[in-house]
């Protein structure tokens, strides 16, 4: 969990966590003006109605083709695809990767946060809006490949962005960010979350809305880092 603090001219990375309770985070979010999370927020809708189906032998869809066509839309939710056309990169897919063990405890998490009087619109209009630090990086211009198993190749991401940015404060946690890639995509989560809660980034569309709000809506930004202190598009 990472705390980015920003002023006129200046953001600090205030706390930066690994292994932090639900709890922890519940009580973080009671400070906070936006809440960024690095999972899905929820299930393709087509890949509900599959499982369902399919767990009711009874009414079974014996028509059922299984091609790659049909897996594909069980697979990838609708803000997937748009990931995909803006960033030329399939996300991880929740329904069929590892991810969903990540999904699981953060539908756990949303309802705690739910609990706590926060609001939850899992198309990113209220406190908690979902990013993903891989695509926010490669959008801002910089190279990713091979960041997240790489001490060395973060290092020097790390010294990339704060060339690109010298008003983001990181020093007090610079080598945690180094050698764990969680904290690292930790940091870059929160400043794709200051970019969601500035409005840079595409919101649903009137007719993707009501599939945002059950399967979740990545923030992607549409502006530059330097938007993010600016307070303005560039």
């Amino acid at each position: 969990m990472a705390i980015v603090e920003w002023n006129p001219g200046g953001a600090k990375l205030i706390s930066l966590q690994l292994g932090v309770t639900d709890n922890l985070i519940v009580e973080a979010s009671a400070k906070i003006d936006k809440l960024g999370i690095d999972c899905p927020l929820g299930w393709p809708i087509e890949f509900v109605e599959f499982v369902k189906n399919h767990s009711n032998l009874g009414s079974l869809d014996l028509a059922v083709d299984g091609g790659m066509d049909f897996r594909r839309r069980l697979s990838y939710r609708e803000t997937d695809r748009i990931v995909r056309l803006k960033t030329g990169r399939w996300p991880l897919s929740v329904s069929t990767d590892r991810l969903g063990l990540t999904a699981m405890r953060a539908a756990g998490l949303l309802g705690r946060l739910q609990n706590s009087g926060i609001r939850i619109d899992r198309s990113g209009s209220g406190v908690v809006v979902e990013v993903y630090p891989g695509a926010t990086l490669r959008l801002w211009g910089f190279e990713t490949r091979g960041y997240r198993a790489s001490a060395e190749i973060r290092e020097k991401l790390l010294t990339d962005i704060q060339v690109s940015a010298p008003w983001l404060d990181f020093s007090e946690f610079s080598s945690l960010m180094i050698k764990s890639c969680d904290a690292f995509d930790a940091v870059i989560a929160a400043l794709a979350t200051r970019s969601a809660c500035l409005g840079f980034y595409d919101p649903p569309t009137a007719s993707q809305l009501a599939q945002a709000r059950i399967e979740g809506w990545i923030a992607l930004p549409n502006q530059p880092l330097e938007a993010l202190i600016l307070g303005s598009r560039t």
